[in-house]
């Protein structure tokens, strides 16, 4: 039986699983390996502490991912599918390892983010 996710552990549990589906995604991988190429060890701390904050006010994220997106913009365009497969990919992920009302508020603020981070960063 799912549990719903209660603390930071559960929130690495999930980050960690999410991007070991975007780091050989057909769509969204070659942002992150490709054009970003991501420092995995790095990107995943300050996600772990992305996530955390948002769903427990941390406070312990410190970043600005608004200009990191704009930026991968102008290095390789993104669009509206783009964003749209994300939050498929990041629902399907919480979808499969977590359920609950804290499940169900974070596929819900991951959506409010990934829209007006697409906004933002594709008027760039």
């Amino acid at each position: 039986m799912k549990t719903d996710i209660k603390n930071r552990n559960d929130i690495i549990k999930l980050v960690d699983a999410f991007y070991k589906k975007v780091k050989t995604d057909a769509v969204i991988g070659y942002f992150f390996t490709d054009v970003a190429r991501v420092n995995w060890e790095v990107h995943l701390a300050k996600m772990y502490d992305f996530w955390e904050n948002i769903m427990f006010y941390s406070g312990d994220y410190n970043g600005n991912p608004m200009v990191a997106h704009k930026e991968l913009h102008k290095k390789s365009p993104m669009n509206t599918k783009h964003f749209q497969h994300w939050n498929k990919l990041f629902t399907d992920t919480v979808d499969e390892l977590f359920a609950g009302e804290k499940a169900d508020l974070i596929k819900e603020r991951a959506f409010n983010i990934s829209v007006a981070m697409m906004h933002k960063s594709l008027e760039a």
